[in-house]
C-alpha cells in the first residue's frame, strides 16, 4: 500500500497559476490516492478552481499569501524580497516537515536560490544540480546537471553520478543504475581535465551503488544505453534545449509533409494510429519536472508553460522521490563516497572556485 505523502504546491507559479496547478494536482491524485496537498497563494483564486474538484478539495488545504515571485525576477531580488511568497512557503513547509516535497512552475533561478537557502545543501555537496528526465528509445534516462551550475570539477561530476543514481533508484526502481559521462568522444584521452578526472574517480572508487559505463557521446543520449548521464550545467542545458527544439522541428516537418498533397493526407489518415503513438512518445509533458538534487529536501521544478497534464507529471515525480526515501539514501551514499580512500587520498572535495554558478548570472 502506498504511503501517505503531502506535496506543497506553489499555486501561483508558472504562466497560468492555479488554473493549471489545481487541475494538475487533481490528475496526480487520480493516479496516487495517497497524496495530500497544501496550496500556497491567493486563496480566493485557488479556491475558485479547487471547488471544481471536490475529491481534491477534501485532501487539500490552502495557505493564503499575496506575495508572488515574478517569472523574470532575478534570484538576488527573490532572496531579498521573496520571504513569505507562494514559492518560498512550500520550501519552508518541507523544511518544517509539514510536507514531503515542494513543486513550483515558477522562476527557475529564483527557485534554486531560495531552495538552497531554505533547505540547505547536504553535507559534502556545495553546488546542487538540476536533474531532468530524458525520453530514450528504450524508456527514459536522467541527465544532470541541466543548468544549475556552469562548469564542474572532477569531484563534482562524480558526486553528480551518485545523485543521479539515487534518483534512478527512486524513479526507475533500479538498484544499480548504469551511469555514463557525457564527452566529446568515447576514447579515454578525449575530453577536458575535469571530465577525464571524473572518469578516473568513477572507475577507481570501490563498491559505488551504480555501474559506471564510461564515456558516451551526444548522439547516444537518446539510445537508452545508460540510466544516468552526467555532465556540467552549461553542456547539459544546451543539450536539453537542443533536443526540445529538434523534437519541435521534426514535428513541424512531419505536419508539413503529411499535408502537402491529397496522397500524403490519405497516407497520414491511414497511418494515424502510428502517428498518435509517435506523438505520445515525443510528448515533453510526460517527462516534465526538473529536480534539485543535493538539498536536504525534495524540490521539483515544473516547466513554466506546462499544462495540467505536464504539471501532474512533475507532481508524480515529487511523490515517487518522497516515497522512495531518496534523501536519506543519497546522504548515506555521499558520505560513503567522501570517506573512500581514493577520494580522501586525493584531498577530498577541494574548494570549487573554478566552476561558476548559473544563478549568479541569472
Amino acid at each position: 500500500m502506498a504511503s501517505l505523502k503531502t506535496i506543497a504546491l506553489d499555486a501561483m507559479g508558472g504562466d497560468h497559476g492555479p488554473e493549471v496547478v489545481v487541475p494538475g494536482a487533481a490528475l496526480s491524485l487520480d493516479r496516487q490516492p495517497a497524496l495530500r496537498f497544501i496550496f500556497f497563494g491567493q486563496q480566493s483564486r485557488i479556491e475558485a478552481v479547487l471547488q471544481q474538484y471536490p475529491a481534491l478539495a477534501i485532501k487539500s488545504r490552502v495557505v493564503h499569501t499575496d506575495l508572488v515571485i515574478a517569472m523574470d525576477e532575478k534570484p538576488s531580488q527573490a532572496l531579498r524580497h521573496g520571504k513569505g511568497s507562494s514559492m518560498w512557503l512550500p520550501l519552508e513547509a518541507v523544511k518544517a516537515g509539514d510536507a514531503d516535497a515542494a513543486v513550483s512552475a515558477g522562476n527557475t533561478g529564483a527557485l534554486m536560490a531560495i531552495a538552497k537557502l531554505v533547505l540547505r545543501p547536504m553535507a559534502g555537496i556545495e553546488r546542487p544540480a538540476i536533474a531532468a528526465l530524458w525520453p530514450t528509445i528504450k524508456s527514459e534516462c536522467i541527465m544532470l546537471d541541466a543548468g544549475a551550475n556552469i562548469g564542474a570539477s572532477a569531484d563534482q561530476l562524480a558526486v553528480y553520478a551518485l545523485m543521479g543514481a539515487a534518483m534512478a533508484r527512486a524513479v526507475f526502481h533500479i538498484e544499480r543504475p548504469l551511469v555514463g559521462l557525457l564527452n566529446v568522444g568515447t576514447e579515454e584521452m578525449k575530453g577536458n581535465e575535469d571530465v577525464k578526472g571524473a572518469h578516473v574517480l568513477l572507475k577507481s572508487a570501490d563498491a559505488l551503488p551504480l555501474t559506471y559505463k564510461g564515456f558516451i557521446e551526444g548522439d547516444q543520449i537518446g539510445q537508452g544505453i545508460v540510466d544516468v548521464i552526467v555532465t556540467e550545467g552549461f553542456a547539459g542545458n544546451i543539450a536539453l534545449k537542443t533536443a526540445e527544439g529538434t523534437a519541435r522541428q521534426i514535428g513541424t516537418y512531419l505536419k508539413a509533409a503529411m499535408t502537402s498533397s491529397f496522397a500524403s493526407k490519405l497516407g497520414a489518415l491511414l497511418a494515424s494510429g502510428g502517428f498518435r503513438v509517435l506523438k505520445e512518445k515525443m510528448d515533453p509533458r510526460r517527462v516534465n519536472g526538473g529536480t534539485f538534487l543535493g538539498l536536504n529536501g525534495i524540490a521539483v521544478k515544473s516547466h513554466g508553460g506546462a499544462d495540467a497534464f505536464g504539471f501532474a507529471s512533475a507532481v508524480d515525480l515529487a511523490y515517487d522521490m518522497a516515497d522512495s526515501g531518496l534523501i536519506a539514501r543519497l546522504s548515506a551514499d555521499i558520505s560513503d563516497f567522501h570517506d573512500r580512500p581514493s577520494v580522501a587520498g586525493a584531498g577530498g572535495i577541494p574548494p570549487q572556485s573554478s566552476a561558476g554558478s548559473a544563478l549568479g548570472k541569472a
